[in-house]
């Protein structure tokens, strides 16, 4: 097998990074990996639109990784107010657990901190995550306390099968 190979998406990318980030956590096929939300949400994860947003927007990367041409992983990586933002990650379910999601994470936040120069990054993990919370935090992220409201009634973020989510946010210093 070749070596991981990173690259930003383009619009043309689109259907491919949707298609990968509803197998990574909806339906019957996120189940084949750690990261499902099948039990939390139905419906969509990511909307187009927004993710065409992402990748034209300045200090925003859509960020791929490829093997043999082939998507197996993507994340968004952007400046926020002056710290990095991580979020919309996804690894093929069939692939998780074999290093693919650290390398991921790693070339996003040198993104953040060489070419950007940012000193921290936040996300937004659903806090009932508990399993992928603790993941990030051998990764060296800490829940700052702050909690923020799941976008209910908003399809495009999925349609939520419990009443009692909310995100928390989690930050590295980079």
């Amino acid at each position: 097998m070749g070596e991981l190979q990173f690259r930003a998406a383009t619009e043309a990318d689109i259907d491919a990074i949707v298609l990968l980030v509803t197998r990574a956590y909806r339906g019957e096929s996120s189940r084949a990996g750690w990261t499902t939300e099948a039990d939390l949400l139905d419906g969509d994860r990511i909307d187009p639109e927004v993710l065409r947003a992402d990748i034209g927007r300045p200090r925003s990367r859509v960020l791929l990784a490829l093997r043999d041409g082939a998507l197996l992983a993507c994340a968004h990586v952007a400046d926020d107010g002056g710290r990095g933002y991580f979020g919309m990650f996804a690894v093929e379910p069939t692939l998780q657990g074999g290093g693919i999601g650290r390398a991921v994470v790693a070339e996003c936040e040198r993104i953040a901190r060489t070419e950007w120069r940012l000193s921290s990054m936040r996300m937004t993990v659903i806090d009932l995550r508990g399993e992928l919370i603790a993941w990030y935090e051998r990764l060296g992220y800490r829940r700052t306390g702050e909690h923020l409201p799941f976008p209910y009634g908003d399809a495009r973020f999925g349609v939520p099968r419990r009443d009692d989510l909310r995100f928390a946010v989690l930050e590295k210093a980079l």
